[in-house]
C-alpha cells in the first residue's frame, strides 16, 4: 500500500531542555502534520539557563542513523542543524552526496541563544566548502551571515552583499532572519529573502520577549515540513513565518531564562 503521509527528516543535535535541536523540529513537523524523522549528531546538556555539555555523536551512528532513514522512508524535505566540528560536516556532506532526500534546508547553528558557541572555529570552512553548496535554502541569522561571508551588516546594502556572498557559495535561496538586528531600529522584525535574481521582505511586528529558544530551529523546521507537503518555497517561508511569530507572541513562559517558543500556537 502506498504511504501519502507526508515525511521529513531533521539531522540536528538533541537540546535536553526541549526548546530547540531536535526536538523543536519534530514538534514543529508534528503540529504541522508531517512525520518526522532524525538523525542525531550531538547530545546537550542544556536548559533555559544555558549549555553545559555537549556530547558528539560517533561518525559511524551518524551515518548509520542517516542510511537506515533513506533505505525505509520516503523523504521529500530535509533539514541540517547542529552539526558542530569538521568532521561531522564532511561526513554529513559524502551521505547527502549518496542519498535522495528532497529539498535541502541548511540552519548554519553556530550559537546557542544564550551565547554558548555550538560550532567549532575550523568547521566554518568546512561548512562554507562541503555543504552549503548542496542546499537549497539557507537560513542565517545577521551574526551567523556575517561568519560565513565576512561582510559585516549594517544596512540593506552591506546584508544584499552578504546574501550574494552565500548564493556565490552555491545555494539558491537565502533567507537571512533580522531578529538579531538592532531593535533600536524598527519596531518590525524583518527576514530578507533572495531567490535567484529577486528579493523581497517579510514583515511581523517586533515582540519583545527572551522566550525565544529554539526560533531558528522552529523556522527553519516549518519550512521543511510545507516543503514536505509540497508547497512552494515561497509559501512554505510566508508559513513558516506566521508560524514562528505566533509561537513567540504567545509564549509559554517555561524556565529561568531565554525560555522556549509555543509550538502549538498556531492554528490553520
Amino acid at each position: 500500500m502506498k504511504c501519502n503521509t507526508p515525511q521529513a527528516l531533521t539531522i540536528a543535535g538533541s537540546d535536553s531542555g526541549g526548546g530547540a535541536g531536535i526536538q523543536a523540529d519534530l514538534k514543529t513537523f508534528q503540529m504541522r502534520h508531517v512525520f518526522g524523522t532524525s538523525v542525531i549528531t550531538a547530545v546537550t546538556a542544556q536548559n533555559t539557563l544555558g549549555v553545559f555539555d555537549i556530547h558528539y555523536i560517533p561518525i559511524p551512528t551518524i551515518e548509520a542513523q542517516l542510511k537506515a532513514i533513506s533505505e525505509d522512508f520516503n523523504i521529500q524535505a530535509f533539514k541540517v542543524g547542529m552539526l558542530g566540528t569538521e568532521e561531522i560536516i564532511k561526513s554529513i556532506s559524502s551521505c547527502l552526496k549518496k542519498y535522495h532526500l528532497g529539498t535541502f534546508v541548511l540552519d548554519p547553528v553556530m550559537i546557542a541563544k544564550g551565547g554558548s558557541p555550538l560550532l567549532q572555529q575550523n568547521a566554518i570552512n568546512a561548512l562554507k566548502q562541503d555543504l552549503i553548496p548542496l542546499a537549497d535554502i539557507i537560513t542565517p541569522n545577521i551574526p551567523e551571515a556575517e561568519a560565513l561571508t565576512g561582510v559585516k551588516i549594517v544596512d540593506d546594502v552591506t546584508l544584499k552583499q552578504a546574501a550574494i556572498a552565500l548564493q556565490k557559495l552555491g545555494v539558491k535561496t537565502v533567507i537571512i532572519k533580522g531578529g538579531h538586528q538592532d531593535h533600536s531600529q524598527s519596531h518590525l522584525c524583518r527576514d530578507w529573502i533572495f531567490m535567484d535574481n529577486s528579493h523581497f521582505i517579510l514583515e511581523t511586528p517586533r515582540i519583545h520577549t527572551s522566550q525565544t529558544h529554539g526560533t531558528g530551529c522552529t523556522f527553519s523546521a516549518c519550512i521543511v515540513a510545507e516543503l514536505a507537503k509540497g508547497q512552494t518555497i515561497l509559501n512554505a517561508i510566508k508559513t513558516a513565518k506566521v508560524f514562528i511569530t505566533d509561537a513567540i507572541q504567545y509564549p509559554l513562559n517555561i524556565g529561568q531564562g531565554y525560555g522556549p517558543t509555543n509550538h502549538w500556537a498556531y492554528k490553520d
